[in-house]
C-alpha cells in the first residue's frame, strides 16, 4: 500500500502542488472546477477515460485528444494541438514514493508535452501506479503498463499476448520507444498531482 504522506512530502520537497482524493470520481469534480474556457490537451490515458473527463472539460474548454479526434483534423494534428495547450492532462506510468515520475510512451508526443510546453501539467496517479523506489517504479512502467497498454491496443508484440512483461522486442508496433523520468519538477510551468486512493488505468 502506498505511503501517501511520504510522496506527497516528496513531491512537494520538488515542487509540486499535490492533491489528494479517494475517488477518481472526486478528483474529476476538482480538475473540472480548476480548468475553465482554457486550451486542454489529454496524453493518451486510460485513467483520463475512467474519470470521463473529456465530456466534463470539453462542456466549458477547448480540449485535444487523439483517441478524441475532432472533425477535420488527423490524430497527429490533434496530438501537437494538445501539446502546444495551455493546460495538458496525462496519468503516469509509474511513481516512486520519493517522487520521482516514471513514463514510458510511443510517438513522444505525451512526454514531451508534459517535460516542455504548456503553462499548467496536471498529472493523475492512482494508487497501483506507486512504488517504492525509482528502480520499481521504471519496472513497472516496463513490465507492467507498457505490456497491458499493448494488449489494450491491440499490438502484434510479444508482450500483448499475455500482457505479462516486456520482452525488449524489435516490432515495428512497439510502443515503448521514449522513457522520461521526471527527476523534479520541471521549469517554467505549473505542475499539479493529482493523487488517488484509488487503482484506475495500467
Amino acid at each position: 500500500m502506498a505511503n501517501w504522506t511520504t510522496l506527497q512530502e516528496n513531491l512537494e520537497r520538488k515542487g509540486y502542488r499535490v492533491q489528494h482524493f479517494a475517488t477518481g470520481e472526486q478528483a474529476a469534480m476538482y480538475l473540472n472546477g480548476q480548468i475553465d474556457g482554457a486550451t486542454v490537451g489529454f496524453g493518451g490515458s486510460l485513467t483520463l477515460h475512467q474519470m470521463h473527463l473529456f465530456p466534463l472539460l470539453a462542456a466549458h474548454n477547448t480540449v485535444f485528444w487523439h483517441d478524441e479526434t475532432p472533425a477535420g483534423m488527423t490524430v497527429m494534428q490533434t496530438r501537437t494541438a494538445a501539446a502546444r495547450a495551455e493546460v495538458y492532462l496525462s496519468s503516469v506510468n509509474g511513481i516512486s514514493e520519493t517522487g520521482e515520475i516514471v513514463n514510458i510512451d510511443h510517438t513522444g508526443n505525451r512526454v514531451a508535452a508534459i517535460s516542455y510546453g504548456p503553462a499548467r501539467v496536471y498529472l493523475v496517479v492512482g494508487a497501483n501506479k506507486v512504488a517504492p523506489t525509482l528502480a520499481a517504479a521504471i519496472d513497472r512502467a516496463r513490465n507492467i503498463a507498457a505490456p497491458r497498454n499493448a494488449q489494450r491496443l491491440h499490438r502484434k508484440t510479444p508482450c500483448a499476448i499475455q500482457a505479462d512483461k516486456c520482452y525488449d522486442c524489435q516490432s515495428p508496433e512497439r510502443i515503448c520507444r521514449n522513457l522520461s523520468i521526471l527527476w523534479e519538477k520541471p521549469a517554467g510551468a505549473a505542475y499539479e498531482v493529482v493523487l488517488l486512493d484509488e487503482a484506475l488505468g495500467y
